[in-house]
């Protein structure tokens, strides 16, 4: 029987650089700002903190956000390769507050992912429990007896039968969610080597962001982040319009 090896990763998106402190310009597009909270627009290729292997990272930044002695913190994470809205409180208690939103499922999480392959259907739920697996290729999420609940609700925005936009509600936030609820469906994330085969013309981008996010808070956070290039240019090339997540999409049918 011959053995499956995964596919090396594509090579990871240039980090872009943050700007000189004291330049006076945010190191990153800002989706939300108030006294408690910045919601950022991560850019893809960017982890949110330095890893092993050094680079830049969001959390290198949080001295030009603010001067405060207890803050700048992350409320949330997103992926490496994940761009959009990024929640970071400003002060020690707006991010208590936001750890409990998220614990709650009180935070509404908005994704869009465009995969490959078409769904079975047009919209549903995955529901599973996850766990990490590692091996001497590294690790990965796995559907599995013990561990972690999952949830995501999803509908289909657009497809031609072979790559498809869809919308994640991410009802829980666990590490790889999205990711491994695509491909549990079928449809894994363009540009994903783990869960995916990360073939073809868009192999060099995971194509996955947090497109939206709110938090019933007093006052409430909310945000919305625009689509990275390479995911705008799926949607350009499919011919499918870039609007706003509450909006109807456009619906194609598989030839």
């Amino acid at each position: 029987m011959t053995r499956r090896t995964r596919r090396p990763p594509p090579p990871p998106a240039a980090r872009p650089a943050l700007p000189a402190p004291g330049s006076g310009v945010d190191p990153f597009p800002v989706l939300f700002r108030d006294a408690r909270f910045l919601v950022i627009d991560k850019p893809p290729g960017l982890p949110v903190h330095a890893g092993p292997a050094g680079g830049p990272s969001v959390e290198d930044a949080f001295p030009l956000l603010s001067r405060r002695a207890d803050g700048p913190w992350l409320a949330h994470r997103l992926d490496r390769d994940t761009s959009g809205c990024l929640l970071i409180a400003l002060r020690k208690q707006p991010l208590l507050a936001a750890q409990a939103a998220f614990a709650n499922g009180h935070a509404r999480k908005t994704y869009w992912a465009m995969v490959r392959g078409r769904p079975a259907a047009d919209g549903g739920t995955v529901a599973m429990t996850m766990a990490k697996q590692s091996d001497t290729r590294g690790w990965r999420m796995v559907q599995a007896a013990t561990g972690q609940d999952s949830r995501t609700e999803w509908r289909l925005l657009a497809s031609d039968g072979h790559v498809s936009w869809l919308e994640l509600r991410l009802l829980t936030g666990r590490t790889h969610q999205a990711r491994l609820h695509c491909a549990s469906l079928g449809c894994p994330v363009l540009g994903d080597a783990v869960y995916g085969d990360a073939t073809g013309p868009e192999a060099h981008r995971l194509h996955l962001m947090s497109r939206a996010l709110s938090l019933p808070l007093e006052p409430p956070v909310s945000a919305v982040a625009p689509p990275p290039d390479h995911i705008r240019a799926i949607l350009a090339r499919q011919g499918w319009q870039d609007q706003d997540c509450s909006s109807s999409a456009r619906m194609q049918s598989a030839p």
